[in-house]
């Protein structure tokens, strides 16, 4: 009866997974030679995102269809929904009320490490900064830019990464939707061109209260 301590531990690991949302590993296995290097000492690196916004696989009733990206500005979450009533959901930096965006769009372009050209809108709000920042963790883009496209045109409006993700779970972005560079890449790696983002404008939160969440403190 060796067996029979290991068959109660799974068991309760199993029961304990039941009721409460599961973490995603957060084991980086597809990040690049190129994501090590520039990610092994970022200038953020003590910087600490509250629980409730790490990366999580979570229940998800609504009806959107698996490969679906839906933002729910109100509570600072993205979701991409995967099969079987389940999402990812990471948590998020988005705009602030005067500069938010909502609607339907689609990805239509991906880049990995992109420079960063701020607009004149931009530098006339924010002062003095550059008019180019190269590749690199003290972009404001981050890691990875998903660019969102209504048909033909540019929304202008971005999901990437951040150089500040002290400020995942806030609204002071310039209307962009920003991951943690870890979340990022993640996003980055399930999606493909012609993935549909339905981003949800203010009173439109989701209410996603888990079954797997019940009797759980």
């Amino acid at each position: 009866m060796r067996t029979l301590p290991l068959i109660l531990v799974a068991f309760t690991a199993f029961s304990l997974g039941g009721c409460a949302h599961s973490k995603v590993d957060t084991i980086e296995t597809n990040w690049t030679v190129r994501d090590r290097q520039l990610l092994a000492n970022p200038p953020y690196a003590q910087a600490q995102i509250p629980e409730q916004y790490k990366r999580r696989i979570v229940y998800y009733p609504r009806k959107e269809a698996p490969g679906t990206i839906v933002v729910d500005t109100d509570n600072r979450y993205l979701y991409f929904v995967l099969p079987q009533s389940q999402a990812v959901r990471y948590g998020v930096t988005v705009g602030e009320e005067a500069l938010a965006w909502s609607g339907v769009a689609k990805i239509e372009r991906m880049q990995e490490w992109p420079a960063w050209v701020p607009t004149q809108e931009i530098k006339h709000r924010l002062g003095n900064i550059p008019d180019y920042v190269g590749p690199g963790p003290q972009n404001p883009m981050g890691a990875r830019a998903l660019y969102l496209y209504e048909g033909n045109k540019d929304t202008l409006y971005r999901i990437h990464g951040t150089n500040q993700p002290e400020y995942i779970g806030r609204a002071i972005s310039s209307g962009c939707i920003r991951l943690t560079n870890e979340d990022a890449i993640d996003l980055y790696n399930r999606v493909k061109i012609g993935t549909l983002v339905i981003v949800l404008g203010p009173g439109q939160a989701l209410s996603l209260a888990s079954p797997w969440s019940r009797g759980s403190s």
